[in-house]
């Protein structure tokens, strides 16, 4: 079964509330991953306006054409 994100809603801090096509959904806390990033690309995201600034594409979330993804099952599974 090929699971897509259908819906992302910016919650508050660094979440993301994710409902994918199975009929499941995710909040995921994005806050650590960005703390910890070493890429300059990745830790400008830090940024919440940035941050914000995310859109689903081919079910898929993205920011800035792909600078910065996540594969959909590991969001499905609540990690990153």
């Amino acid at each position: 079964m090929i699971i897509s994100i259908d819906k992302a809603v910016y919650l508050d801090g660094y979440k993301i509330k994710f409902d994918f096509s199975d009929g499941g959904s995710q909040t995921i806390d994005f806050e650590k991953f960005l703390e910890k990033a070493k890429n300059p690309m990745t830790k400008k995201y830090l940024d919440k306006d940035k941050f914000k600034s995310f859109s689903i594409e081919y079910g898929d979330i993205v920011w800035n054409d792909y600078e910065m993804c996540f594969p959909i099952w590991d969001l499905h599974e609540g990690r990153i």
